[in-house]
């Protein structure tokens, strides 16, 4: 069974947040929408995963997307980690298109697509080290160790698989693969190991995986070295996206298609939360959604429900997940 879910990427959302607050013209544009297509790509891989995964037994395996645990000082991130009671198997997911490479002597990836070579980091070297790092982690823990295997898979269809002497050696073949051979792959790995850890240990185990994830929250701004002035404030109308719309008698106006929304505010906010972190001040929320009066944005502010903290000068409000920033 899935025991943690695949969530949207934070880093994507941020992404999507920077891409609707910077001018068209910006010169680090270009750079940030070539990472977030790649971002896209690699989450869409990810969720081609599915599929094949649910052609396993529920019963018989738990499942863990997007699982980030503490490795000392660093975190490490798994793609996706399957846990049976006999071995567990981490998934490193690439969506790529075009001819890969895999160069056994130099430890990288090629991909060459239209005629162009594109060098990237080994995944099956990344693979083993998640393992090594989850194999550590278990240790820390005191949990009971059993055997780690690890997959490197391809998740576009069209990709074709090689390695610099055209074809890949046997011992990077067992360590790569497409999506539609999961399942064998891993019934290949129930065969092979046999002996089974207690359903007791287990489920302690996967209370320690979920009590032990961190979920990585980017500062985007600082990753890209963009100042906080450079952002476009405003809201956006949900009806043609011009920026901004005008705050009129408890609506949000706009000058360009004439829509009316009284909640048109809330993806700004999710905005801000993207960029900026979820502490919010009745000034900040002035100047982000263009608005000149404090007690309106006060009112704002008080029927959303938010937790605050802080005195009269310093008080803050408390902005939650995207699903949850909604009136009372």
């Amino acid at each position: 069974m899935i025991i943690k879910e695949r969530a949207y990427p934070q880093y994507i959302t941020a992404l999507e947040a920077l891409l609707r607050r910077i001018p068209q013209n910006h010169p680090k544009r270009r750079e940030i929408e070539l990472d977030y297509a790649k971002r896209l790509a690699g989450y869409r891989g990810e969720q081609a995963l599915d599929y094949p995964l649910g052609f396993l037994q529920e019963k018989e395996f738990s499942i863990f997307h997007d699982l980030r645990l503490p490795d000392r000082k660093r975190h490490f991130q798994l793609d996706t980690l399957i846990l049976s009671q006999s071995f567990a198997l981490i998934l490193e997911v690439k969506n790529i298109a075009g001819t890969l490479i895999f160069d056994e002597d130099f430890r990288q990836l090629i991909r060459i697509s239209n005629e162009k070579e594109e060098a990237f980091a080994d995944p099956i070297l990344q693979a083993e080290l998640q393992k090594v790092q989850l194999l550590s982690w278990f240790s820390q823990q005191k949990l009971t160790a059993f055997p780690v295997e690890t997959l490197v898979v391809i998740s576009h269809p069209k990709t074709v698989i090689k390695n610099s002497l055209m074809k890949l050696s046997p011992e990077s073949s067992k360590k790569v693969t497409q999506n539609k051979d999961i399942p064998f792959r891993i019934a290949a790995f129930q065969r092979q190991y046999t002996k089974e850890i207690p359903q007791k240990e287990m489920n302690r185990i996967s209370r320690q995986l979920l009590k032990a994830h961190s979920p990585f929250t980017p500062d985007i701004l600082s990753l890209y070295e963009i100042s906080p002035n450079e952002i476009l404030n405003g809201v956006h109308c949900p009806n043609c996206n011009h920026l901004p719309m005008t705050r009129f008698y408890g609506k949000w106006f706009c000058t360009s298609c004439s829509h009316s929304s009284k909640t048109a505010y809330l993806p700004a906010l999710n905005d801000y939360v993207a960029l900026f972190g979820s502490t919010i001040t009745n000034r900040e929320l002035r100047n982000f959604l263009n608005i000149a009066s404090p007690s309106i944005a006060a009112k704002i502010l008080h029927s959303m429900n938010l937790p605050s903290s802080g005195g009269y000068r310093n008080h803050s409000y408390h902005l939650t997940s995207e699903n949850e920033i909604k009136q009372k």
